[in-house]
Protein backbone atom coordinates (compact mmCIF):
# COMPACT_ATOMS: atom_id res chain seq x y z
CA UNK A 1 0.00 0.00 0.00
CA UNK A 2 1.15 3.09 -0.99
CA UNK A 3 1.96 6.59 1.62
CA UNK A 4 -1.10 8.05 0.28
CA UNK A 5 -4.78 8.08 0.91
CA UNK A 6 -6.66 4.86 -0.62
CA UNK A 7 -9.84 5.76 -2.30
CA UNK A 8 -12.79 3.34 -2.00
CA UNK A 9 -16.11 3.07 -3.85
CA UNK A 10 -19.45 3.34 -2.14
CA UNK A 11 -21.41 0.23 -0.63
CA UNK A 12 -23.56 0.37 -4.01
CA UNK A 13 -22.52 1.17 -7.67
CA UNK A 14 -25.67 1.22 -10.30
CA UNK A 15 -25.69 2.31 -13.85
CA UNK A 16 -28.17 5.34 -12.36
CA UNK A 17 -25.35 6.24 -9.93
CA UNK A 18 -22.42 6.21 -12.38
CA UNK A 19 -22.58 9.76 -13.63
CA UNK A 20 -22.01 11.48 -10.49
CA UNK A 21 -19.59 8.99 -9.17
CA UNK A 22 -17.18 9.13 -12.05
CA UNK A 23 -17.24 12.75 -11.73
CA UNK A 24 -16.00 12.11 -8.05
CA UNK A 25 -13.59 8.98 -8.69
CA UNK A 26 -12.02 10.93 -11.68
CA UNK A 27 -11.31 14.34 -9.37
CA UNK A 28 -10.00 11.88 -6.64
CA UNK A 29 -7.86 9.75 -8.67
CA UNK A 30 -6.05 12.47 -10.93
CA UNK A 31 -5.19 14.04 -7.69
CA UNK A 32 -4.18 10.55 -5.79
CA UNK A 33 -2.10 10.09 -9.35
CA UNK A 34 -0.16 13.38 -9.17
CA UNK A 35 0.30 12.60 -5.18
CA UNK A 36 1.74 9.27 -5.88
CA UNK A 37 3.95 10.44 -8.92
CA UNK A 38 5.50 13.18 -6.71
CA UNK A 39 6.66 10.36 -4.27
CA UNK A 40 7.73 8.85 -6.55
CA UNK A 41 5.29 6.14 -6.53
CA UNK A 42 3.69 3.97 -8.87
CA UNK A 43 0.59 2.99 -7.66
CA UNK A 44 -3.14 4.32 -7.17
CA UNK A 45 -5.54 2.04 -4.39
CA UNK A 46 -9.10 1.67 -4.71
CA UNK A 47 -10.56 -0.27 -2.14
CA UNK A 48 -13.95 -2.06 -3.06
CA UNK A 49 -14.24 -3.97 0.54
CA UNK A 50 -17.61 -2.42 1.28
CA UNK A 51 -18.75 -2.78 -1.92
CA UNK A 52 -21.76 -4.98 -1.94
CA UNK A 53 -24.40 -3.80 -4.66
CA UNK A 54 -23.49 -3.54 -7.86
CA UNK A 55 -23.98 -3.89 -11.80
CA UNK A 56 -21.86 -3.52 -14.83
CA UNK A 57 -21.53 0.26 -14.00
CA UNK A 58 -18.85 -1.04 -11.35
CA UNK A 59 -16.67 -2.85 -14.21
CA UNK A 60 -17.32 0.16 -16.70
CA UNK A 61 -16.21 2.77 -13.41
CA UNK A 62 -13.17 0.45 -12.92
CA UNK A 63 -12.08 0.14 -16.52
CA UNK A 64 -12.23 3.99 -16.86
CA UNK A 65 -10.15 4.17 -13.31
CA UNK A 66 -7.61 2.29 -14.94
CA UNK A 67 -7.46 3.89 -18.52
CA UNK A 68 -7.09 7.36 -16.80
CA UNK A 69 -4.48 5.77 -14.49
CA UNK A 70 -2.58 4.37 -17.24
CA UNK A 71 -2.76 8.17 -18.57
CA UNK A 72 -1.25 9.52 -15.64
CA UNK A 73 1.64 7.17 -15.31
CA UNK A 74 0.67 4.87 -12.80
CA UNK A 75 -1.10 1.95 -11.98
CA UNK A 76 -4.55 1.03 -10.50
CA UNK A 77 -4.33 -1.79 -7.62
CA UNK A 78 -7.49 -2.80 -6.52
CA UNK A 79 -7.77 -4.26 -3.00
CA UNK A 80 -10.49 -6.48 -1.45
CA UNK A 81 -12.74 -7.19 -4.43
CA UNK A 82 -16.12 -8.85 -4.09
CA UNK A 83 -15.72 -12.78 -5.57
CA UNK A 84 -19.06 -11.37 -7.53
CA UNK A 85 -17.28 -8.76 -9.20
CA UNK A 86 -14.53 -10.86 -9.87
CA UNK A 87 -17.02 -13.26 -11.80
CA UNK A 88 -18.74 -10.75 -13.19
CA UNK A 89 -15.78 -9.33 -14.88
CA UNK A 90 -14.55 -13.15 -15.77
CA UNK A 91 -17.86 -13.32 -17.48
CA UNK A 92 -17.90 -9.88 -19.11
CA UNK A 93 -14.27 -10.66 -20.36
CA UNK A 94 -12.27 -8.19 -18.83
CA UNK A 95 -10.74 -9.36 -15.47
CA UNK A 96 -7.33 -9.42 -16.96
CA UNK A 97 -8.01 -6.03 -17.91
CA UNK A 98 -8.41 -5.03 -14.10
CA UNK A 99 -6.44 -7.73 -12.72
CA UNK A 100 -3.30 -8.77 -15.11
CA UNK A 101 -2.57 -11.68 -12.72
CA UNK A 102 -6.11 -13.20 -13.87
CA UNK A 103 -4.48 -12.94 -17.46
CA UNK A 104 -4.35 -17.01 -19.04
CA UNK A 105 -0.79 -18.01 -18.84
CA UNK A 106 0.87 -17.71 -22.55
CA UNK A 107 2.24 -21.02 -23.94
CA UNK A 108 6.06 -20.78 -25.33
Amino acid sequence: MSATTMLKLPDAVRMDDAPALWKRLEAGLRAEAAQVRSAAGQQVEIRLAELQAFDSAALTLLLSAARLCKAEGVQLVLHDVPAKLRELARVYGVAELLWPEAAPAQLV
